[in-house]
């Protein structure tokens, strides 16, 4: 069972990783003109990765909640 001091940071740490994802989805979507140009690949790479991680942290997080419950 989560305790009360517990289940503060479990939510905090729910939001970073949302925060997170969305960041994922900036990186991806940011377009980099100039010399931040070549950048670009390189850029959607690590935005698709950070949504990868952080949606199976979501995930594990869950799953890890509903078998304590």
């Amino acid at each position: 069972m989560i305790e009360t001091g517990e289940e503060d940071v479990f939510m905090e740490r729910i939001i970073l990783f949302l925060a997170n994802i969305l960041a994922g989805f900036a990186l991806i979507r940011v377009p980099l003109t100039g010399t931040f140009a070549p950048l670009e690949p390189i850029a959607t790479i690590i935005g698709v990765i950070t949504i990868f991680v952080f949606s199976l942290a979501l995930i594990y997080y869950g799953v890890r909640s509903l078998i304590n419950k």
